[in-house]
């Protein structure tokens, strides 16, 4: 994995609160590369060249943020397996992003309503997480929520243009919400080993979260004249390893390279 994505320092040590971190690492690795992954494909193909280089630079910033989190895993597992290793040689039933993260792209509006809702997520852990006890986590953290901030302000932009806009966008990113909404609940519905991390205080409670994100979200869909779905069914499982078929396609094609050619360095 290439990018320009400065890494955090190795470990010297390990210690068993640092080991406990391992899922929730791992859980974030996945999630940035995932995400990554289906933004890049649409290089080449965005809507107006302006945009097709702001998602591949976008997909940019969540690998260099998946290597870190990767690399962090890696020393925490101390089993001896590299960033690659975790990146590309495990089975789909192994990855722990959210559902959300793995859905197609579909069309452009699809593209903003998912990366808004990640956004309003994202950003907003990241600003906790680089308070919290975890000193290397904290420090990916506050790295990478720069680059959220850029984030979270492109995603939100493009709902109220598109919402605020044509009959057209309007009809599209109506469709993209009633489509993917359902996937944002589980970014914030903390699975058994998120409740005991969060029992432990080592990652933020999920429940203040969701309020900050609550907010965000009602600002900018007022501005964007749209309504905030409610009573919508949350889907969830992928943060268990119980994912959409789509993760398996996005997989094959993704672990490919290594997968045929395995420990190949170039």
């Amino acid at each position: 994995m290439t990018d320009d994505f400065t890494p955090t320092p190795a470990l010297a040590t390990v210690t068993e609160t640092q080991r406990k971190m391992l899922p929730f690492v791992l859980q974030l690795a996945d999630t940035s590369l995932i995400l990554a992954h289906r933004l890049s494909e649409w290089c080449g193909h965005g809507p107006i060249l302006e945009q097709d280089l702001a998602m591949a630079n976008i997909a940019l910033d969540l690998l260099g943020e998946a290597r870190s989190y990767y690399q962090y895993a890696a020393e925490l597992e101390g089993q001896g397996r590299t960033e690659d290793d975790l990146a590309y040689l495990r089975p789909a039933v192994e990855y722990r992003n959210p559902l959300l993260v793995e859905q197609p792209n579909q069309d452009f509006a699809h593209t903003i309503v998912r990366q808004f809702l990640y956004d309003a997520f994202h950003y907003h852990l990241l600003l906790q997480l680089q308070q919290g006890p975890d000193a290397h986590l904290a420090a990916i953290a506050e790295k990478s929520v720069k680059e959220a901030a850029y984030h979270i302000k492109w995603s939100s932009e493009w709902l109220i243009r598109l919402g605020d806009g044509t009959d057209e966008s309007r009809r599209r990113i109506e469709k993209a919400i009633r489509n993917l909404w359902r996937f944002g609940g589980e970014l914030t519905m903390p699975t058994a080993t998120e409740q005991t991390l969060q029992a432990a205080g080592l990652v933020p409670d999920y429940a203040a979260l969701q309020q900050q994100i609550n907010a965000h979200v009602a600002r900018v869909f007022e501005e964007a004249t749209l309504p905030v779905p409610e009573n919508v069914f949350a889907q969830q499982g992928g943060k268990d390893g119980r994912h959409s078929e789509h993760l398996g396609y996005l997989l094959a094609e993704l672990q490919y390279m290594q997968r045929t050619y395995p420990g190949m360095q170039w």
